[in-house]
């Protein structure tokens, strides 16, 4: 059973007026759970789906559609679309024919509707009749076949007691309707559909009181009582902008009809062809509020923690920037709504210095981190929700940027290794988006990067000895400082090769191009407004676990070492590089809480331990692909230039991260009501 949702009064309203198109091939059962479970947590009610004539008469046809209309209406309002001739009857041998005999479809109408009418009210008749792709009207220039066929299958809906929906205009047409008029189709029609793509495929849109004004005005020269819907409207992300995508389900769902279907829920799958057949147009495969992968764009995460009721109040996110609007510049923070962008945003506009925020909101979480910050700082803070992979955005934010923070990227090594090219189009073809823009303005403003220490590779070579909680070199001057500089650079994951990338790139700017720039090569950070997962900020995660009573997984034998740095610590680092640039740029530094700030993932569950009372469950699984035994950073290169060093400790910055936790994340408390007391005697490692 899906899981139940509980929805506000407003949102219920709203439910009852939005739909999600979402088109199935035979056999997809699992796709069609997946949809089912995905509308609950959107708290959506309605869908419009396909059921294909040409479909039914395949061998597994009728199975299929026995479950489909089960699993869906079991749940669901169902609006069925009925389409595709089987290209066996049809004038021309493919499925956007007419048929030979209009009377035929009518009667697989009357199917439909003896089979499965207990799961639906309303039926729509074809998709798209003025769009040749799905109605080749040339073999129908008259319009005769397709009156006659939806007319009859709607004149005997009705009787069926089944209200018509004609199926959407696409574009919207005042004169096709009118000539539905004289032909007398529209005496059996209740619902009139239209289908809206504004600024993908209607260049032309004049905005949807003006569209469906049009229908009105057809409707009401004819007297006619049928209502409006909106049977499809969406826009395609595939250059990357899902602000623009939330604007338009706003624009939609604000629209003067009774009834919007958005379409759609999930992206093409790339290995499908679309209607105007296989990759022939990219932007049919992008329509999703999902992608391929299953993650979230910026409107489904909207729609599933904020409500259909409640999306609109976020129309501020879909603003575009006006560049000149601005009387200064302002520091430029790519992934500035993630962990540590919100922690250097949060320091500089308590300066009352000016901030723009450039994310695409994709990690999980991190719309909350904008809200606080939002509602912390009514001044000074600008956002950009748009994707550094967006040339033309990343351009337009560069152009008023005074300094550079670049965050934004694929952070974690395991999704590097199941999707490369994602990875690589973010980190190393993300960077030099921004490069490239840097060096066509004519301030070119200076940019700190965050690199890894994965770009040193596996350290393989060093020899390791451990104890029963840790490995350590057996170099006695890697002992003391950690890895420097000095180390050859070697990338052993998609991920390492992409982040290697463009931690070069930036420095080869720096000697070719004279940019300003600096490069931190970073271990493991850690502090407030981090929702950390198994891939990336795994010390939030393992607290995480340990609030909820969760089991803590650890991959190997638990004895690697990191040394952890307190993300204040960071911000002030990095303040320091900007306050330096001159000096230090052009150089990369490996920036982390060194030598005297490691633990052991074992020793990190010790301290839990300490700090909660209680033991968390730990599990151990094989290791992982190029995880290092011993990374600790020597930071004495940047400390010599700058002065920085780390003050906070990792007992304290870890109590620091569960007091956040707490208030902000977590719900349950800790068990131990004087952790606070507890964490202040250092444990003994």
């Amino acid at each position: 059973m899906v899981q139940d949702i509980s929805l506000n009064r407003k949102d219920m309203e709203h439910a009852n007026s939005v739909g999600i198109v979402q088109w199935f091939h035979i056999n997809q059962h699992r796709e069609v759970e997946r949809v089912v479970e995905d509308f609950q947590k959107l708290g959506v009610t309605h869908i419009r789906t396909n059921v294909s004539w040409a479909d039914w008469h395949l061998p597994e046809g009728k199975a299929w559609y026995d479950w489909l209309f089960a699993t869906l209406g079991d749940q669901l309002q169902v609006l069925p679309c009925i389409l595709y001739t089987p290209p066996s009857i049809a004038v021309k041998p493919k499925s956007s024919a007419p048929p030979q005999n209009p009377k035929d479809f009518a009667d697989f109408v009357d199917t439909i509707i003896t089979e499965y009418g207990q799961y639906f009210d309303y039926i729509e008749l074809w998709n798209e009749p003025n769009n040749m792709a799905e109605y080749d009207f040339t073999l129908d220039p008259q319009w005769d076949t397709f009156c006659e066929m939806v007319g009859s299958a709607a004149n005997w809906s009705r009787q069926k007691g089944k209200k018509t929906v004609l199926g959407g205009m696409s574009p919207i047409d005042a004169n096709w309707l009118r000539e539905m008029f004289r032909k007398g189709l529209m005496e059996h029609i209740d619902v009139v559909g239209v289908h809206g793509f504004p600024d993908v495929f209607d260049s032309n849109w004049e905005g949807w009181s003006a569209e469906i004004s049009k229908v009105q005005n057809v409707l009401d020269e004819h007297q006619s009582p049928a209502k409006i819907w909106i049977t499809e409207a969406g826009f395609s992300t595939w250059q990357k902008n899902e602000r623009k995508q939330v604007k338009e389900f706003i624009n939609a769902l604000e629209a003067d009809a009774e009834r919007m279907y958005w379409y759609s829920l999930e992206d093409l799958s790339a290995e499908l062809p679309a209607v105007d057949r296989f990759h022939l147009d990219e932007r049919e495969y992008a329509f999703g509020m999902k992608n391929p992968n299953g993650s979230p764009k910026l409107l489904y995460t909207l729609l599933s923690t904020k409500g259909l009721s409640g999306i609109s109040n976020y129309e501020w996110m879909t603003r575009p920037l006006e560049e000149n609007s601005f009387t200064e510049n302002y520091t430029l923070i790519t992934g500035g709504a993630g962990f540590v962008g919100i922690n250097l945003a949060d320091k500089i506009l308590s300066q009352g210095k000016p901030v723009l925020i450039f994310d695409n909101l994709s990690r999980a979480g991190v719309e909350n981190n904008l809200f606080w910050l939002r509602e912390k700082y009514s001044e000074n803070l600008y956002v950009m929700v748009a994707d550094i992979r967006d040339k033309n955005a990343v351009r337009q934010a560069v152009q008023n940027a005074s300094h550079i923070y670049h965050f934004a990227a694929q952070v974690a090594v395991t999704s590097s290794l199941t999707d490369p090219y994602h990875d690589f189009e973010v980190n190393a073809l993300g960077t030099l988006n921004l490069l490239e823009a840097i060096r066509n303005t004519s301030h070119q403003p200076s940019i700190i990067f965050t690199s890894t220490n994965k770009v040193y590779g596996d350290l393989h070579d060093l020899g390791m000895l451990s104890n029963e909680s840790r490995y350590y070199p057996s170099n006695l001057m890697v002992m003391a400082n950690g890895i420097s500089e000095e180390r050859n650079l070697d990338f052993h994951s998609p991920y390492g090769c992409t982040k290697g990338v463009a931690d070069q790139y930036i420095l080869d700017y720096a000697r070719t191009f004279g940019i300003k720039s600096v490069v931190f090569r970073m271990s493991c950070i850690y502090g407030p407004h981090q929702f950390g997962t198994e891939d990336q900020g795994w010390v939030a995660h393992f607290l995480i676990q340990a609030l909820k009573d969760k089991p803590i997984t650890l991959y190997g034998d638990g004895k690697q070492v990191r040394d952890i740095l307190f993300v204040d610590d960071l911000v002030n680092a990095f303040l320091l590089a900007e306050e330096n640039i001159n000096a230090i740029s052009g150089n990369a530094y490996n920036i982390g809480g060194g030598p005297e700030n490691t633990v052991s993932l074992l020793e990190l569950i010790e301290m839990i331990s300490m700090v909660s009372g209680e033991r968390p469950e730990v599990r151990l699984e094989e290791w992982r692909s190029s995880d290092q035994k011993y990374y600790v950073s020597d930071f004495n290169k940047f400390q010599a230039v700058t002065g920085w060093n780390p003050v906070v400790s990792p007992l304290e910055g870890v109590e620091k991260l569960i007091e956040w936790l707490q208030e902000n994340a977590i719900s349950p408390e800790l068990k131990s009501t004087g952790h606070s007391e507890i964490a202040r005697k250092q444990p003994v490692f």
